[in-house]
């Protein structure tokens, strides 16, 4: 790759991991219901996931879906509603006040990882980035290259929306505010869905 496809690539990773989306929002909600070191096996889970994706899609998983683009809207549409449950879980989340210690969280480590599979913002920032940006065909070290550097730049991003959170726990420390909140996360969750739908 050139310096300008790579400062290019760069750019696009850290705008589409920063802005709102599936993952982002559910930190969001985790770190005002768990706090931020509750919310760390998320991120991991995260980073992880979708790391291991991008490096799916640069080995030629997206070019299986152009191929049978059946798969893919079977992908998506299980995607939708998963993330209709996510979006009811954070609804219905109840707040961990300071002191009495880890609940379950929203999905965890694994939970989280797995989530990449069927979250359309990652698929969509997964093939545009070889689809866009990265020159075919890619060899092994330009695919593991780009998910490390998705990785990189996604972690302190996915950090940022984290502490965000656990910083309004003190706002959101009276029941009645903290389901306000986790109602109105779940509505944004469910509002993101709405270009894919129409896409369909």
């Amino acid at each position: 790759m050139s310096f300008e496809a790579l400062w290019a690539l760069c750019l696009f990773a850290a705008v589409a991991s920063i802005t709102p989306g599936p993952n982002n929002l559910m930190l969001l909600a985790s770190g005002v219901n768990f706090g931020f070191r509750s919310t760390i096996p998320n991120m991991l889970g995260i980073c992880v996931g979708f790391s291991v994706m991008v490096v799916a899609v640069g080995l030629g998983l997206g070019e299986f879906f152009s191929a049978y683009p059946f798969a893919y809207s079977v992908m998506k549409w299980v995607g939708i509603g998963y993330l209709l449950y996510l979006a009811y879980a954070i609804a219905t989340s109840k707040t961990v006040s300071a002191g009495q210690g880890e609940r379950e969280r929203l999905l965890g480590f694994w939970g989280s990882a797995l989530f990449q599979w069927v979250n359309p913002k990652a698929w969509a920032m997964a093939v545009g980035a070889f689809s866009a940006y990265v020159p075919a065909p890619a060899d092994y070290s330009t695919v593991f290259g780009v998910s490390a550097m998705f990785a990189l730049i996604a972690a302190p991003c996915l950090a940022i929306w984290t502490a965000f959170g656990s910083q309004l726990r003190h706002v959101l420390d009276n029941p009645a505010r903290a389901r306000k909140f986790n109602i109105s996360m779940a509505l944004l969750l469910v509002a993101s869905l709405i270009p894919l739908v129409n896409a369909s």
